[in-house]
C-alpha cells in the first residue's frame, strides 16, 4: 500500500503528459519545490485540524489535513497566476499553462512524505484512498475550471458546481470510508473520480485525432 501512494502521482503525471503531450518546464520546478515545501511543513508540524472524534472534526480533519487542501493548493496557486496575468493582459498564459500537470507534479513530494509517514498504520483509506482523491481533485477540478474560457453563464454556472462538488465528495469519501461506511463511501468516491475517468478518456481521444 505504501508503494501505491509513493507511485500512484508520478506514474499519473508521466500519463498526462504522454496524452497531453503539454510541457510545463517552466512551472515544473515551481511545482516540485512548492510541493516540497508544502509536503515538508505538513510532516514536521503535524495535522492542522486534530480530529477529536469521528464526526464534523474528523470531516474538517480530511478536508484540511488529509485530502482537499493539499490536492488544491496547486490549483489555487495556478489560479492566481491567471489573475495575475490577466490583469497584465497576457491572455497566452492562460491558454498555456496546464493546472492538471502543475497539479499532478506538486503533489508527487507529498504522495512520498505521506508513504512515509503512514506506512506504519497500513491504513487503506490513507495509502490508498487518499491518493487517488488527490488525483481525483487534481484532475477533476482543472476539466471544469477549463470551461471557464467559453465565457457563458449556461457552462459557467454547471462548471462552478462541478469544481465545489468534487473537492466535498472527495473529503466525503475519506469520512465515510474511514468510518468503514462502504455504501455512502463509494457513492462519494465516484462523484469525485469521475470528472477525472471523463477528462482523462476526452484526452486520450483528443490526442488520438
Amino acid at each position: 500500500m505504501g508503494l501505491f501512494c509513493l507511485l500512484l502521482l508520478p506514474l499519473l503525471y508521466r500519463l498526462w503528459r504522454n496524452i497531453t503531450g503539454n510541457n510545463i518546464f517552466s512551472g515544473g520546478l515551481l511545482a516540485l519545490v512548492g510541493g516540497s515545501v508544502a509536503a515538508l511543513i505538513q510532516f514536521l508540524f503535524g495535522p492542522f485540524v486534530e480530529p477529536l472524534g469521528f464526526e464534523l472534526s474528523r470531516w474538517m480533519n480530511g478536508f484540511v489535513d488529509i485530502v482537499t487542501v493539499p490536492a488544491l493548493m496547486p490549483i489555487l496557486l495556478c489560479a492566481f497566476f491567471i489573475i495575475f496575468r490577466l490583469i497584465k493582459k497576457d491572455t497566452e498564459f492562460f491558454q498555456n499553462l496546464d493546472f492538471t500537470a502543475f497539479a499532478l507534479l506538486w503533489l508527487i513530494p507529498t504522495g512520498a512524505v505521506r508513504a512515509f509517514g503512514w506506512s506504519a498504520q497500513s491504513d487503506p483509506a490513507h495509502l490508498i484512498l487518499a491518493p487517488i482523491l488527490w488525483a481525483s481533485i487534481a484532475i477533476g477540478v482543472p476539466f471544469f475550471i477549463d470551461f471557464y474560457k467559453y465565457r457563458h453563464v449556461l457552462v459557467i454556472i454547471p462548471a462552478s458546481l462541478g469544481v465545489l462538488i468534487i473537492p466535498f465528495a472527495a473529503t466525503s469519501a475519506y469520512w465515510a470510508f474511514y468510518g468503514q461506511d462502504t455504501f455512502f463511501g463509494y457513492i462519494f468516491l465516484l462523484v469525485a473520480a469521475a470528472p477525472m475517468l471523463v477528462a482523462t478518456v476526452l484526452s486520450i481521444i483528443r490526442a488520438e485525432r
